[in-house]
C-alpha cells in the first residue's frame, strides 16, 4: 500500500527516450545494408521497438530490437543510458546505446564511447537520417535513412 504521494505516482517516461519517438514510423535504409526498418511506441512509452528487414554483405537480416532505459527487477529507478538489445532470426543478440543530442543521433555499439558506432543527421524535415556506421581500424560504411511513412 503506498505511504505516500510520491509513492501513488505513475512513473512517466522521460524526455529523452520520448525525443526519439522521432524514430517512429518506417524508413528505407542504403548504404553499406539495405531493407527497411520501423521504429513502434511499446504502450506506456517507456520503449521503442525496431523491426528490421535488412541485406548486407549478401545475407538477410531479420530481427527486433528493443530501445529503452533498463530498470532491473527490484531497482527504484531506470539506468541512465538509453540501452538496446536486438535479437536476429538467426540467433544472435547485439547490444547498443542510443543518444540523441538535437538533429544527431549517435547509436554505440556495447557502451557508450565505444570506438565501434553509428552517428547520424536528422534534416531538417525529419523525413532522413544519414550518417555512418564507423569500426575501430577504419572499418565502416556510410548508412542513410530515408522515412517512408
Amino acid at each position: 500500500m503506498p505511504e505516500t504521494t510520491e509513492d501513488m505516482q505513475v512513473a512517466q517516461p522521460d524526455e529523452q527516450v520520448k525525443a526519439l519517438e522521432r524514430l517512429i514510423g518506417s524508413w528505407r535504409v542504403s548504404g553499406g545494408a539495405e531493407g527497411t526498418v520501423t521504429f513502434r511506441r511499446l504502450e506506456g512509452g517507456f520503449f521503442l521497438i525496431q523491426d528490421i528487414e535488412l541485406e548486407q554483405y549478401g545475407r538477410r537480416i531479420t530481427g527486433f530490437e528493443v530501445i529503452g532505459r533498463e530498470k532491473p527487477f527490484g531497482a527504484d529507478r531506470a539506468g541512465e543510458d538509453i540501452k538496446s538489445r536486438f535479437y536476429d532470426s538467426q540467433g544472435n543478440t547485439f547490444d547498443y546505446v542510443y543518444e540523441l543530442d538535437g538533429d544527431t543521433l549517435t547509436i554505440w555499439g556495447g557502451e557508450k564511447g565505444s570506438p565501434a558506432y553509428y552517428r547520424g543527421t536528422f534534416s531538417a524535415d525529419g523525413g532522413t537520417v544519414s550518417g555512418a556506421w564507423v569500426y575501430p581500424g577504419g572499418g565502416g560504411y556510410d548508412s542513410a535513412m530515408t522515412r517512408i511513412n
